[in-house]
């Protein structure tokens, strides 16, 4: 179930821009719970109005009673009622049958309406889309094999068989069921937007004078990454079991081999110490401007796990100027860049946490950022001898 948290129809106005007899026939299922809460629906057709303003009220204070389904509804509905909501959603909704009622008067709400009347599945899919664009923190998982088999986007079948075996995992961890996958194909990677449940939550309404009990179960939106060309899966999500689970079900639904996506070694630091900032070169990459090394985590171990922790505006610079260079002996732990691409005058934040994990401000930096990290020989398991000396030109060392 989604929250209740509404913030277009919480207003009066909003509603009253959706075409009566949508409203009527969005909430028709829900007849008898607002006879319940003292509203009286109107009938289809019948020349009685309909109380804008109690409608609010009601789904600004869910109780106990209030269904599941409508708070779902509302909550999609509500999310999809912006201009860019709309957009996505008559663009979208056209590739299955989808077309708005004529006129050129229909607002987002009533757009979002007519989507969810016509397929809420629509709905569902373009407010899932809009997590896809949002920063993230990705673990990486390879398979071993030689070659990356030919893929396919997965059938519905395939992804409903996927949900299944992945509602078993979250009701064993107290997330409900109702699992759903979204994917989605992006050049040569198909995005999976996988949206669980999480742990349910109690929360004190006001009814009047009185206070109730809302129960509800929060949903989260988790992102799987296949890359085709690599064989590698790439994810977000928040806990070890949470990976562990998409790393195998993936594995398994994808390519009939649960331990597919075994090898989690993808990336190392090592360049920094070895080639120094000759490792920051980067003009052989299209769209990268500039990097800088701006924060180095060392791990010294011994009793006391010591770590230790270099930040200034450019590490080297810094080491430079009283001449010492990167300590051979701790392990490199962490790495944060300031990367300067050329469509934005203002550097975005790269950190690199090896084995497996890579942090990036927006997703579409990944590609340019994986180039330059092959290129350099940040990633394991590449022959990067020649890549070494053509940074070492590059920077004029």
């Amino acid at each position: 179930m989604a929250t209740f948290r509404l913030r277009h129809f919480s207003n009066p106005h909003t509603l009253r821009s959706i075409a009566p007899e949508r409203l009527l026939a969005f909430l028709e299922p829900y007849r008898d719970f607002l006879s319940e809460r003292g509203y009286d629906l109107p009938l289809a057709g019948s020349s009685q109005e309909i109380d804008y303003n109690q409608l609010v009220s009601i789904f600004m204070s869910p109780s106990s009673s209030t269904p599941p389904e409508l708070l779902d509804a509302l909550f999609l509905v509500d999310e999809m009622s912006t201009r860019e909501g709309m957009d996505s959603l008559i663009e979208d909704g056209s590739l299955v049958g989808f077309v708005p009622a004529d006129g050129d008067d229909q607002t987002p709400a009533d757009i979002a309406v007519q989507a969810w009347l016509f397929d809420r599945d629509i709905v569902e899919r373009k407010h899932a889309q809009q997590f896809l664009v949002r920063p993230k923190s990705f673990e990486y998982y390879k398979t071993d094999r030689t070659e990356a088999p030919p893929f396919a986007l997965p059938t519905t079948d395939t992804l409903r068989a996927l949900e299944t075996s992945m509602d078993d995992w979250f009701e064993t961890k107290k997330r409900g069921r109702n699992t759903r996958v979204f994917a989605y194909q992006k050049d040569e990677e198909v995005w999976f937007l996988v949206r669980h449940g999480e742990p349910f939550k109690r929360e004190e309404s006001l009814q009047g004078a009185d206070v109730e009990a809302v129960c509800y179960r929060p949903s989260k939106y988790d992102v799987v990454i296949y890359n085709r060309l690599l064989g590698e899966l790439r994810m977000n999500a928040r806990s070890k079991g949470e990976k562990n689970l998409y790393r195998e079900q993936f594995g398994f639904h994808l390519f009939g081999d649960s331990t597919y996506f075994s090898i989690n070694k993808k990336y190392t630091l090592d360049p920094l110490r070895k080639y120094g900032v000759a490792s920051l070169s980067c003009a052989d990459v299209e769209g990268i401007e500039s990097i800088t090394l701006v924060e180095l985590h060392l791990f010294w171990g011994g009793a006391q796990r010591e770590i230790e922790v270099r930040k200034a505006a450019d590490v080297f610079s810094a080491l430079e100027s009283r001449g010492r260079d990167i300590p051979e002996h701790p392990r490199l732990m962490k790495a944060v860049f300031k990367v300067k691409f050329a469509d934005c005058k203002t550097p975005r934040s790269v950190t690199i946490s090896p084995p497996n994990i890579a942090q990036y401000t927006r997703d579409s930096d990944a590609v340019i950022l994986e180039e330059w990290l092959t290129q350099r020989g940040f990633i394991e398991q590449l022959e990067v001898g020649a890549d070494v000396g053509a940074a070492k030109a590059l920077a004029g060392r």
